[in-house]
């Protein structure tokens, strides 16, 4: 899929979850030795020419300089804005990304889901927390980890949450809030929801929400007029099933 961008692009953006669970520990960790070939592919990009950005996720957070070592890349740790063509653009992988006055949109119950998310999210920030699972041995943090994340996987796929509706799906909430602040951007794109969104606002704004890399296989083009278009890969192995 990276490869297939390269054959045009100028510049490539990651918004972040590419792995189930990523941290990088005080002492070596082998277990990584598996993402040789993405590490290749993106130093070989990077090296040609085009600027490669990643957007940690929730589950890719906990990156301390070693990503963008092994790869090249320009890691983000926070939401921007961008201008490219003639476009404005918010970039932002998704998570913690509510509108500020929950109680106007939202009951209690979920009211009480959304900062429940947030308070482990400011646990999962924490500087100290972060310096003593960074003491851990690999092998154990990432049985911890992994096991997290396999709980999080399986209770998405068991219980699927697809688009909520304008009025109630955060990222959407949230777009809507900065444009009434006037925070005017012509695109807001996201990842973080695992669907697939291109829902245009009434100010004109647009809120993408890029679907997956590992279901749906979608990703979003800006070409040099400032258009920007959803679109699916298919990797090979699906033409060599069928």
């Amino acid at each position: 899929m990276l490869e297939m961008m390269a054959e045009d692009a100028v510049s490539i953006y990651m918004m972040g979850d590419m792995f189930d669970f990523w941290f990088e520990y005080y002492s070596r960790d082998k277990s990584k030795k598996e993402f040789a070939p993405l590490f290749r592919t993106i130093r070989r990009i990077v090296k040609s020419g085009i600027h490669v950005h990643y957007f940690t996720g929730n589950h890719d957070m906990w990156t301390f300089g070693g990503l963008a070592s092994l790869t090249g890349m320009e890691v983000h740790y926070d939401p921007c804005t961008i201008k490219r063509y003639g476009k404005t653009l918010y970039l932002a992988h998704g998570d913690g990304l509510t509108p500020f006055d929950l109680e106007s949109f939202y009951p209690r119950e979920v009211q009480r889901k959304i900062k429940h998310f947030q308070t482990l999210r400011k646990i999962f920030h924490n500087e100290f927390l972060q310096f003593c699972f960074r003491c851990l041995p690999p092998k154990v943090g990432n049985k911890i980890g992994y096991g997290w994340a396999a709980r999080s996987r399986r209770k998405e796929l068991d219980n699927p949450c697809p688009f909520k509706g304008e009025n109630n799906e955060e990222l959407v909430l949230f777009a809507k809030e900065e444009e009434k602040l006037g925070n005017h951007r012509d695109f807001y794109i996201f990842g973080h929801r695992h669907i697939e969104l291109d829902l245009q606002l009434e100010k004109g704004a647009r809120v993408i929400i890029l679907g997956d890399c590992f279901r749906q296989w979608t990703y979003a083009k800006l070409d040099h007029h400032g258009n920007l278009s959803l679109h699916n890969f298919e990797p090979e192995e699906t033409h060599q099933d069928a």
